[in-house]
């Protein structure tokens, strides 16, 4: 536990513009500033920063929270970890205090057993038997690494005999649970003994950007499956939000960064002095790694194998990177397969040739479309104009789409206006396919289908939209605070609908005293996705005029009345009982027919 006092002058330390400008390029609107979300995909900014009370919040993918929320979603930690990273961050020394309960894991721990691993692993690739030699033979003359790119990236090699590391980390004062923690050891199902996870393998540590092993990934040295292997997601590593050797290519990196498939192939650019190469782990490009390289760069040069699967890989990651707002072109390899290959078969001259001639999205997709039909047949150049037509329709500037129907007219010998034409129409078409399905979006959360912060939410909306406006009164203004939780109790959880709203009514009264709410630790209690959700309630809130007693009476009594015909229902066994309820609830309506509730 880390006392309430210290997080609350974290919190007031952090200006949480500042902190979020270190991961988002923010442009001010009036009081608050602007940006594309870092937690989605978007062309128009959403994402909005409100420095007068150090929050933010998404209404695109509705995120939101203070700088503990936002660090706990940008660096993937649990909460006392976002704390301590926002401590180092403003000068202060965090303590805890013990609340009885150990925690589950110990990040500073998991590095270090990491850098220990990777000191084993390193020191293995240098012993004199066989499997060892084997093993830096293949880095040293199939793979032609220097003895300086096998250290600069910490290059090791996993023995056969998986007991030799466990017993070296269990020297060094790890358990076995802590090296299945950590994906270094696999627990057998037969025996549950613990034997190392990589075995056989030459091995990459995969370094964050600053400075801390977080992961492994291995090759094998013979025939076995998978060819490579790559560390699970662990407490400090997230295969789908880190990239290999970016914590070399950051420094190199602010112009343009190559995308790479392999680890071989960012060494072998590192090695011959091109040094902003990076490469996804294992699989293919997530939206959280191409919004990552939008934190350092501003192009992103695709350099994947120039095989079928890799072409196709190409395209999703120009998708996915300009999506992020970074410009894409691929780099065109004749003669090679990949990075490394060219560069030993041509040399490190002609690969930074072809990085200038890298071609854009558009003359990638021109080329892939015409290798695939013959356009002096009628037929396949009718095909070939249709796909083509479908890509331009697609892009977002009027300007790019002009130039490149002036292209595409030139290659397929069609007259502009037609190619135009068709393409205006593709758009038009597109747009109401939008329209159909932002609508149909928009009455699924109307009605809260998968709705996951809130599952019950589509069992009653109307009823979970009045708990959202109560539970909004409740959090801004402490003459309710003070009305709801008097004495006598106003309001209690069973007074609540949906198990959502229940849990936020007993966080707010167990942390209000005296009318005062404090909501230091809303982040301990809630996931950031429900913390979103609260700040949405809040701001929801906060944006209408009327907030009066009466409506907030209003509120509380249509709540409690449909809780308590909710209960009455599942109580009512007798014909005689219904008609009573529905007697009741006539006289109800009828009380209230022509009488205004206020603005609820």
């Amino acid at each position: 536990m880390i006392d309430r006092s210290v997080i609350d002058d974290i919190l007031n330390r952090t200006d949480i513009d500042q902190l979020i400008s270190s991961y988002v390029s923010l442009q001010r609107a009036g009081s608050l500033m602007k940006g594309l979300c870092p937690f989605h995909s978007e062309r128009s900014p959403s994402f909005t920063v409100y420095p007068s009370d150090n929050s933010f919040y998404c209404f695109g993918c509705g995120a939101g929270g203070n700088a503990i929320t936002f660090i706990k979603r940008a660096e993937n930690l649990d909460f006392e970890d976002a704390v301590e990273f926002l401590a180092k961050r403003v000068g202060i020394t965090v303590s805890r205090t013990s609340d009885g309960n150990e925690k589950k894991y110990d990040r500073s721990k998991l590095f270090m057993m990491n850098k220990d691993a990777a000191r084993f692993f390193h020191s293995a690739l240098y012993e004199k038997n066989e499997s060892a030699l084997l093993a830096l033979d293949y880095l040293s003359n199939k793979r032609r690494l220097s003895n300086a790119a096998i250290k600069h990236f910490g290059l090791g090699f996993a023995p056969s005999n998986s007991f030799a590391f466990i017993d070296y980390m269990r020297s060094k004062g790890y358990t076995d649970d802590d090296l299945v923690i950590g994906f270094l050891g696999t627990r057998s199902d037969k025996n549950n003994k613990v034997f190392s996870s990589f075995r056989n393998r030459v091995m990459f540590p995969i370094i964050d950007p600053a400075g801390n092993i977080i992961a492994f990934g291995g090759r094998v040295m013979d025939d076995s499956m998978p060819k490579y292997k790559n560390s699970s997601d662990t407490p400090v590593f997230k295969k789908s939000k880190n990239l290999f050797a970016l914590n070399f290519a950051r420094h190199h990196c602010s112009e343009s960064m190559i995308l790479c498939e392999g680890y071989m192939d960012v060494i072998a650019l590192h090695s011959v002095g091109i040094c902003n190469a990076v490469a996804t782990l294992g699989t293919a490009i997530t939206p959280e790694q191409a919004r990552l390289m939008s934190r350092y760069t501003k192009k992103v040069i695709i350099s994947y194998d120039s095989d079928e699967a890799g072409q196709k890989a190409a395209t999703k990651a120009m998708t996915l990177l300009e999506g992020a707002g970074l410009e894409v072109k691929v780099l065109k390899m004749t003669g090679a397969k990949d990075p490394d290959e060219y560069i030993k078969t041509f040399g490190v001259d002609a690969f930074k040739t072809i990085i200038g001639e890298s071609r854009t999205k558009f003359d990638f997709n021109v080329e892939k479309v015409l290798s695939k039909h013959d356009i002096s047949v009628p037929q396949e150049k009718i095909i070939a104009c249709a796909e083509l037509t479908k890509i331009i329709s697609q892009v977002y500037s009027s300007a790019e789409r002009e130039i490149y129907i002036k292209e595409m007219s030139k290659k397929l010998e069609i007259d502009e206006k037609s190619i135009k034409h068709d393409v205006e129409r593709a758009i038009a078409k597109q747009r109401r396919e939008a329209n159909v399905k932002e609508k149909q979006k928009m009455h699924q959360q109307a009605a809260g289908y998968m709705d996951k912060v809130n599952p019950d939410f589509v069992k009653a909306p109307a009823i979970a939209k009045t708990e959202e406006a109560l539970l909004g009164l409740l959090y801004l203004y402490s003459e309710h605070r003070i009305a709801a939780f008097k004495s006598d109790g106003l309001l209690h959880e069973s007074d609540f609908f949906t198990s959502f709203g229940k849990r936020v009514f007993a966080f707010i009264r167990d942390n209000t005293d005296e009318g005062v709410f404090d909501d230091t630790f809303l982040d301990e209690a809630f996931t950031p996705e429900e913390v979103g959700r609260i700040k949405k309630i809040k701001l929801d809130r906060s944006s209408l005029e009327n907030n009066s007693s009466t409506v907030f009476s209003d509120v509380v009594n249509v709540l409690k009345s449909y809780v308590m015909d909710k209960e009455s229902e599942k109580t009512a066994d007798t014909l005689e009982d219904l008609n009573d309820l529905i007697n009741k609830k006539r006289a109800m309506m009828n009380s209230k027919n022509g009488k205004s509730e206020g603005n609820i």
